[in-house]
């Protein structure tokens, strides 16, 4: 599906849509607790659809009704036989719910989702499995697991994704005996563990940093039901806020000001992206990448270093946005942890730009179309985060057509 966006300024009123990275937290964190939790907030996105699957298929009870999910949980010690959680495109669905499937001694657990899913790097899971003599046979889109969890003192690289860290306190605390994790520098995404630290306080659920590499999991501890609501995302609220910064008027709501989401940083850089042409390091926030080097070719350029995981997500971020870019007219350099966008004369795209099946590259042209119109093939990408991203572009005044190419 394509995107036809004509070249309009952004004005009005806009509600940040529910937070991608809390909501799944939320939602695990109803689906281990004993009883029944109502979580309001919940998009009905892709990646929200493969978690709520994904809970079902573990034995949790899950009710949606609009925005709200009523979830009685389940006990991972007894699974139902031979479960299949479909993971869809979620990366956070599968690297979270990994260490869900290892709690039940005897079950086989099977987890499918997209062969890109799958190409993804899981290396951390399977060095724990092989080192407790866990059963990990993984083929193709497709990965089975078979055993028990132990209790152990866990070191794992900081700059890999902090998913594998968030899946692990997830049943940690569930274990019988007492657990560490030390992060072996560096240490990015932080802020990501600190959201998971805090999702894990609403149900009742205790993890403290012992010091400021290892964090202390104390065992035999239970989840409680609560109700609860989803805080404002950042991450894509940041795609408004560019609006903002090339020429905008769009009012922001539904955000928490004190937020631990590290994607709020977005509130600094793009100033300075305004302003002149800064180094930016985001190895804490990588999903902003896509829309700061859209923000940067549209105004004087920019340095970013701590992009290689960029390369890791829905699509290889820095390459495809370099070669977008480069149909605006601006030069980018793709090096292995930095990219270079440099100033040029930014025109309109001289053919249809690619979203590369990936919805922050869609959020990110579009945000650049509206400067200089351009169709976007692919458009319908953005259902994996944000299903209703072009009506809201829409009711602030954005004209955008989407149609059948």
């Amino acid at each position: 599906m394509r995107a036809l966006v004509k070249k309009s300024t952004a004005s009005g009123v806009v509600f940040a849509p529910p937070s991608k990275s809390m909501a799944h937290r939320m939602l695990i964190g109803a689906g281990l607790s004993k009883g029944t939790s109502v979580i309001k907030g919940i998009s009905q996105s892709e990646d929200m659809k493969a978690t709520l699957d994904c809970l079902t298929a573990l034995g949790a009870k899950c009710e949606i009704s609009g925005d709200t999910v009523t979830v009685t949980g389940t006990d991972l010690k007894n699974l139902p036989e031979n479960p299949h959680l479909k993971c869809r495109e979620s990366g956070s669905t599968l690297r979270f719910f990994i260490p869900l499937c290892l709690m039940s001694e005897g079950a086989e657990v099977m987890l499918t989702g997209s062969e890109y899913l799958f190409s993804r790097p899981l290396n951390v899971y399977e060095e724990i499995c092989v080192r407790q003599g866990i059963e990990y046979k993984k083929e193709g889109a497709s990965l089975k697991l078979k055993g028990k969890l132990l209790s152990d003192n866990f070191r794992i690289k900081g700059n890999i994704s902090s998913q594998f860290i968030t899946g692990l306190l997830f049943v940690l605390p569930l274990l019988e005996e007492d657990s560490t994790i030390t992060l072996i520098p560096p240490v990015e995404s932080l802020s990501y563990i600190n959201l998971t630290i805090q999702a894990l306080k609403v149900f009742g659920v205790e993890v403290k940093w012992q010091d400021e590499k290892t964090l202390y999991i104390k065992g035999n501890q239970s989840y409680s039901a609560v109700d609860a609501f989803v805080e404002g995302d950042y991450s894509n609220a940041a795609f408004f806020e560019a609006l903002n910064t090339l020429g905008g008027n769009v009012e922001i709501k539904g955000l928490l000001e004190d937020s631990l989401q590290g994607d709020r940083v977005y509130k600094k850089y793009f100033p300075q992206l305004l302003k002149g042409t800064p180094t930016i390091n985001i190895s804490d926030c990588p999903d902003l990448g896509p829309v700061l080097f859209a923000v940067a070719g549209a105004l004087h350029g920019s340095v970013f270093t701590g992009t290689k995981r960029l390369r890791l997500k829905e699509c290889d971020r820095a390459e495809a946005m370099a070669r977008e870019l480069k149909k605006f007219g601006v030069a980018v350099t793709v090096r292995e942890d930095s990219v270079v966008v440099y100033p040029h004369d930014f025109h309109a795209p001289v053919e249809i730009l690619d979203g590369h099946n990936d919805h922050r590259i869609v959020m990110a042209l579009t945000v650049l179309c509206t400067l200089t119109g351009g169709e976007i093939e692919g458009s319908q990408a953005v259902r994996k985060s944000m299903p209703d991203f072009f009506e809201k572009i829409r009711s602030i005044g954005i004209e955008v057509t989407q149609y059948d190419a």
